[in-house]
Parts: C-alpha cells; sequence; structure tokens
C-alpha cells in the first residue's frame, strides 16, 4: 500500500486555497504556491517572518509569549471561514475566507498552527458593483427598502450610510408613517453589524411592569406568572442593534434604567442584581416633540441629550411628491404578485390625484389607498373611480386641477423655493433644510434665477 504521507507537500502545492503553517509564536514555516499568489510573497520571502506582515483584519495579536499568549487562535483552538482582509506585497487589499486550526503534539502542546486563505476578492467586488448599480437606477426597493429620488431622500441615504459606519447613537424623526423602520434597518443593513441580529421594540405598546421585562429580561420568579429565566430584547440584540420605536412614550422609571444602559453598557434582568454586559447599537424614533415632553415633565433631558447625537429627519410625504409615482408603482407591483391581478399602473387623472393629495397619513397611507384600489380595480390600470373617495372628495373640495410632473430642474427649483419662502429667504436656514451647503443653495439661485428681494 502506497504511503501517501511521505507525499504531502505534493499534495498541498496542488490546494487552489493558501495554506500557511505558523509556529507558536506566529512565525511562518511553511506556505503553498496558492498562499504565494494570494500573498504575492514567494516563500522564501514568508519563511521565518511573523504572519503579522500581512495585516490580516481577522487577528488580534497579544504577542506577549507563545501559544495563547501570542494571539486568541491558540486558546480558541480555530476559526471557521471568516471575512478578512489582509495585504498584498504590493500593498493593495484582498478580502479572503480564513480558516485555521491549531496543531498539537503527541502530548497535547501547541506546536503551531495551520491556516488557508480562501482569495474572495473578485465576488466580493462583483457584489460591490452589484449594489453600486442598484443604488445609482434604484433598481428592486430602493435604497434597503426606501423608495425616492428626491433632493431630500438623497440627502437622506447619504446620512444613512455616513452614520451606519459607527456606533454612534441616533434619533429619527418624523410624522406617522414615514418610514422611520425603515431608516432604522437601512442603517443596521449598511453597518458593520449587519449580519447581527435587529430587534424591534415598541415602547408605545406595552404597559410599564411588561416594557421593562421585555428589554431587559428577567428571572425565574421574579414576579407572579414568570415561570422561567427569559432573556430581555437588549440580550437577543447582542452585538447588533436594538431599534427602540415611540421612544416619547417610554415611563419614567423606565428612562432612568436605559440611561444607565446606555452609559454603562450594562443590563440587570429582573428579579435580578448581578449585572449582564451587552455590545449593541441603538437607535431611537419618535414622532412627538420631546422638547416639548422635556419641559412638560415626562421625558428625562439627559436621556434626551443621550440619544439625541444623531438625528435624522423622514420627510413627509407632502414634501416629496416627485416620489410618489416610484412608492406608488412599487406598491402596485408588490400587490400584483400578491393578488395575481394583470394591474400595471395608474391612469394619468388617477396619478394626479395621488399627487395632489395632501397625504397626512404618509407613505402608510399611500400603500392602504392603492391595497383598495386593488379591490375595486379588476385588470389594466388604477383609475379615479378606484381609489378612495377620500382621495376624490379632497381634490374637488380643493378645486385641484391636473398636475403635470416637471423635469428634474423645474423640481430642483420647485423645492428650492418652497423652502427660501419657510425661512423667508434666509440662505443659511434654507441650506440646513436641504442638507447642503450655503453655497450649494447660493448657486442653485443664481442657476434659476431666483432672487432674494424679489421672489421672497
Amino acid at each position: 500500500m502506497m504511503e501517501i504521507a511521505k507525499y504531502w507537500k505534493t499534495i498541498v502545492d496542488t490546494f487552489r486555497d493558501g495554506l500557511l503553517v505558523v509556529d507558536p509564536h506566529g512565525n511562518i514555516q511553511a506556505a503553498n504556491p496558492a498562499a504565494e499568489r494570494i500573498t504575492g510573497y514567494s516563500e522564501q520571502d514568508l519563511l521565518g517572518k511573523s504572519c503579522r506582515m500581512l495585516n490580516c483584519t481577522g487577528c488580534r495579536v497579544i504577542g506577549l509569549g507563545p501559544g495563547e499568549k501570542w494571539c486568541p487562535l491558540f486558546s480558541k483552538g480555530g476559526i471557521n471561514d471568516k471575512k478578512c482582509l489582509i495585504t498584498h506585497k504590493d500593498r493593495r487589499t484582498v478580502h479572503v475566507l480564513k480558516t485555521a486550526t491549531v496543531l498539537r503534539d503527541d502530548l497535547g502542546k501547541i506546536v503551531g498552527a495551520v491556516e488557508t486563505l480562501k482569495d474572495v476578492t473578485d465576488s466580493v467586488r462583483h457584489q460591490q458593483e452589484i449594489e453600486s448599480l442598484k443604488k445609482t437606477f434604484q433598481l428592486e426597493d430602493g435604497f434597503h427598502g426606501i423608495i425616492g429620488k428626491s433632493i431630500l431622500m438623497e440627502n437622506l441615504f447619504e446620512l444613512i450610510e455616513s452614520v451606519a459606519q459607527s456606533d454612534t447613537p441616533v434619533i429619527i424623526q418624523g410624522q406617522s408613517g414615514t418610514g422611520k423602520e425603515l431608516v432604522a434597518r437601512a442603517i443596521h443593513e449598511v453597518s458593520p453589524r449587519k449580519e447581527k441580529p435587529f430587534v424591534k421594540v415598541n415602547c408605545a405598546s406595552l404597559n410599564e411592569n411588561v416594557l421593562e421585562s421585555e428589554l431587559f429580561g428577567h428571572i425565574k420568579g421574579a414576579y407572579t406568572g414568570a415561570d422561567r429565566d427569559r432573556i430581555g430584547r437588549f440580550e437577543a440584540a447582542h452585538e447588533g442593534t436594538i431599534f427602540l420605536d415611540e421612544i416619547g412614550d417610554l415611563p419614567l422609571p423606565i428612562q432612568v434604567k436605559l440611561l444607565r444602559v446606555l452609559e454603562e453598557k450594562k443590563i440587570e434582568r429582573v428579579g435580578e442584581n448581578k449585572p449582564v454586559n451587552i455590545n449593541v447599537r441603538i437607535i431611537t424614533a419618535t414622532h412627538q416633540n420631546l422638547e416639548t415632553l422635556i419641559r412638560e415633565g415626562s421625558f428625562r433631558e439627559d436621556l434626551y441629550f443621550r440619544i439625541n447625537v444623531f438625528p435624522l429627519y423622514c420627510p413627509p410625504l407632502m414634501d416629496r411628491r416627485e416620489d410618489i409615482p416610484l412608492i406608488a408603482q412599487s406598491f402596485i407591483r408588490h400587490n400584483a404578485v400578491k393578488t395575481a391581478k394583470k394591474i400595471l399602473g395608474l391612469t394619468p387623472e388617477a396619478m394626479d390625484r395621488l399627487i395632489s393629495y395632501a397625504w397626512p397619513g404618509n407613505i402608510r397611507e399611500l400603500r392602504n389607498a392603492i391595497e383598495f384600489a386593488f379591490v375595486l380595480c379588476s385588470s389594466g390600470a388604477i383609475d379615479v373611480k378606484h381609489l378612495p373617495p377620500k382621495l376624490v372628495q379632497s381634490a374637488q373640495a380643493s378645486g385641484i386641477v391636473k398636475v403635470n410632473l416637471p423635469v428634474e430642474d423645474s423640481l430642483q427649483r420647485q423645492e428650492l423655493v418652497k423652502i427660501l419662502k419657510e425661512v423667508h429667504g434666509n440662505q443659511s436656514e434654507a441650506a440646513k433644510k436641504l442638507g447642503v451647503s450655503r453655497v450649494t443653495v447660493w448657486k442653485r439661485m443664481k442657476k434659476y434665477g431666483l432672487r432674494r428681494e424679489i421672489e421672497f
């Protein structure tokens, strides 16, 4: 029988994945041709050198001695398919999937580790290109489920991407039905925590005693009916994101405990004094004016300043009417799939009604209006007669006539005029509302021939 063992070098040299063998001090002892290709270094370049030379983002080197004192790999016994970045010899970044196993002798003593590196750079870049195309052309369901091409929404998308990269507390403000939960989910999905849990809690839907248990958990016997231990939403969201919706309805005693959680990163289950460490990104939302609640004594000022680090605002639908056709068409597609009806869109007259209506219920009300229309419309296009009576009556009462959607520049001019009128021509205030610089406002005014002293 052939002795396979003596051919191990030939075998590993045929691997498509890179293979490195390191000693307990992290010094490289062997490398196969695939490792040379992935890292750009020859085996001679690597031999005897510290594995630190690859700058692997998946490694946390302690460097105080061999084995467990060198890095956590030796204490864990191995890692499996961990996404990492390493630095190629020519200084470019390489995306890899890393797997490692600790090597021990017959007595169980650590003698080193073997690591495999799978180059996934091409697939990562391909996925990034797809995401970029989705964002550019608003394919599928827009920006993480949020539909919109207006300037207000483009600014919001940019802010979401920026704040998602940190753990800064975010508060999302806006009227009911404007999509605050979608914004919270988008922040989570763009963030480094996207693979971890996203847990939502509606602070307005539960009474104080139940809410405390929901947030922080309880132990068996903590109160009548607590027949077993139960973890709370904060523990369930560990390493992920917790979204506290309607934070303005949080009872004062729970506000005190939430403030302590934000400051200490620890929770205590109901009925237990043992603190539990948590690592959670906190996002809150409200349709209420928290400053008013503070003056009324129903919301703590210290908690307000703790959660109001980075505010985001979801604009009402009436402030971004140019997005209504996109949103309506998205709801039509979803309802067509759900009902199997061959409804492709709306008549021009029906679209005019949607654009002209004030939408006090915002996107939620628009979604309900499309669902209502699907009940009455059997196929073809949704007409005015298929819309909820409230929309038709509102249009007739206000004498609204047909609205033709302007081109992109006209939309931008229209929005700019509206904002400038609201702030009485103050360009600095207009810049804040639009989320752009004062210089940008000035350039747009010049572009569209707007003069403060005449127009406003």
